[in-house]
């Protein structure tokens, strides 16, 4: 008797095991045939929007990061398809997913300010590839801008990465935003000198230099009375990419022919004026 009893409810779990098979297996082909057009379906549109934003007009620094965001986006979508056709109950894997996305959140806060930075930098453009930046106390000109740093090539070739959180909340300089810079000097003559010479000699200079922009006009300007010379500042315009080739060509110009002109750089210097007087 008691053998029957087993036969019969292992002949049970048997039909039972083949009914959920029957049940199950629709859906579970179903779920892994949605998969794979769904993965082949992403990977064809991942490719059709990077071809169509390297045609466009975009900063090319995004297309790197909308390719990435279209894949990614995707692939969530098709996983959530396919659990919910295969069956699997969707308010329990959200809750889970929630509390699993706040605890890696806690985890990465940095990162992820770092990830909202690198959106605001590739969305706001204040810089692109290519710009001669200050930021964060580095200067240099931006290499690489990925979604969690910017990478900058300073004047002595050096690799600086900076994190793209404080970059995109903090202060910058852009020196190549605007197509022309203003180049400024304080250059010193002697009292006594003739001031006319002084503006004759910086007026040949600015006209020797093909750099130097008519419009906005150079000016200069007698700017301080100091106490070993008479300090004119002068200002003029160039093209971004001419600033310290036109700043140091000045400097010595200004060196070595200020003496054709009869003017004198002058030196710090004391006056003492001795008297006698009775002990």
């Amino acid at each position: 008797m008691a053998i029957d009893q087993h036969v019969t409810l292992v002949n049970k779990y048997i039909e039972k095991t083949i009914d959920f098979g029957f049940e199950f297996a629709p859906k579970f082909v179903g779920g892994i045939i949605v998969l794979i057009i769904g993965l082949w379906f992403t990977g064809m549109v991942t490719k059709a929007v990077g071809r169509s934003l390297e045609k466009s007009k975009i900063d090319q620094s995004l297309v790197p990061f909308l390719k990435s965001l279209t894949n990614i986006t995707l692939k969530v979508l098709i996983v959530i398809t396919v659990m919910g056709i295969i069956g699997i109950q969707m308010t329990s894997f959200v809750a889970i997913l929630g509390a699993a996305g706040l605890a890696v959140g806690m985890a990465l806060s940095g990162t992820l300010q770092n990830f909202a930075g690198g959106i605001i930098i590739l969305i706001l453009k204040p810089f692109k590839i290519g710009d001669f930046i200050e930021a964060q106390g580095f200067t240099g000109t931006v290499k690489e801008i990925s979604i969690f740093s910017t990478m900058l090539n300073t004047p002595d070739k050096k690799l600086v990465i900076i994190p793209n959180g404080p970059l995109s909340t903090g202060a910058l300089i852009n020196y190549s935003a605007e197509p022309t810079r203003r180049v400024d000097w304080t250059f010193g003559i002697a009292y006594g000198d003739d001031v006319e010479n002084f503006k004759r000699a910086l007026n040949d200079f600015i006209a020797q230099d093909d750099r130097i922009l008519k419009d906005p006009a150079p000016f200069m300007g007698l700017s301080a009375l100091a106490d070993s010379s008479v300090n004119f500042t002068v200002r003029v315009w160039v093209d971004g990419p001419d600033y310290w080739d036109v700043f140091f060509d000045m400097n010595e110009k200004v060196y070595t022919k200020f003496t054709d002109y009869n003017l004198n750089i002058p030196f710090p210097q004391v006056d003492f004026n001795v008297r006698n007087f009775k002990l």
